[in-house]
């Protein structure tokens, strides 16, 4: 299967992704029980790589690895503490250098996307994309397959979203709609024009 680059996040009604600075992606107006972790570790499992800018990566970093073997934790979050630490990533960062967990950096140029785009290029299976201003900049080039949401049943108001201003409407193809419980729902578009690959 060909490299596609698939952006999920969970999210608010009004798409937003952080109500305030600092919620480092868990928020608690994230309605996440054992079910829908576990639909988010088989999911995960299933990528060929990740991607994912810094911010993410270090909320993902502080806490996953050691998640992976601690016996306080149920077994669904252990589980992705060892699909994110043993899964192919990549770090999209200008500052940072190294990282470890299969990481490997791009960006510290200025030009991600060309680097992103070679990876497409090359990949075999569904890249997972962690990160609203990589999600946008993928955007923009034409270069994002998916858009994977888990809508949360709240309105924020004010917050991060989900994606940066564009330019232009982008047109999406309804893929697969799910519920799942306390409301949360699941919704994967297909992005119209994005780039096939040669």
């Amino acid at each position: 299967m060909p490299g596609r680059f698939v952006y999920w996040m969970n999210v608010s009604v009004d798409m937003k992704i952080e109500h305030a600075p600092g919620e480092n992606g868990g928020g608690d107006w994230m309605r996440i029980g054992e079910s829908l972790h576990r639909e988010f570790n088989a999911r995960a499992r299933a990528l060929s790589q990740m991607v994912q800018g810094r911010k993410v990566y270090e909320i993902m970093e502080a806490f996953w690895p050691g998640a992976r073997d601690d016996a306080s934790l149920p077994g669904f979050l252990r589980e992705y503490g060892e699909i994110w630490t043993s899964t192919p990533k990549v770090l999209v960062s200008r500052t940072r250098v190294d990282a470890g967990h299969d990481t490997r950096v791009v960006g510290r140029d200025g030009d991600a996307v060309a680097a992103l785009a070679e990876l497409r290029a090359r990949a075999d299976g569904d890249i997972g994309i962690g990160g609203a201003t990589v999600a946008t900049q993928l955007l923009r080039a034409g270069l994002l397959d998916e858009v994977m949401l888990f809508v949360h049943p709240v309105i924020l108001g004010t917050g991060r979203a989900l994606f940066d201003d564009l330019d232009a409407p982008v047109e999406l193809d309804l893929l697969e709609n799910r519920a799942f419980e306390q409301g949360v729902t699941l919704h994967r578009y297909a992005v119209r024009g994005a780039r096939q690959l040669a």
